[in-house]
């Protein structure tokens, strides 16, 4: 029989009351978006890593997300 896996117990920099992965499911979003939410979440508050690191680090998997969206849409218009 498979083993249930427990939920841990999240880093501080994501104790905000409400878990980023919660979030990301009851959203349902993709794996770039998700990672927007993750660092946004977290930003400035996880040791040695500054706020505008994490700021950087979304800004690159929105772009992500962005690109993969105007991909998308071009193929749909051929």
């Amino acid at each position: 029989m498979p083993k249930k896996n427990k939920r841990c117990k999240p880093p501080k920099h994501y104790d905000q009351g409400i878990q980023p992965w919660d979030v990301i499911r009851a959203w349902k979003l993709c794996f770039w978006l998700g990672n927007v939410v993750k660092y946004i979440c977290r930003a400035g508050k996880k040791k040695n890593n500054s706020k505008l690191q994490d700021l950087l680090k979304a800004r690159n998997y929105l772009d992500e997300a962005i690109r993969q969206t105007h991909e998308r849409m071009a193929r749909r218009k051929t």
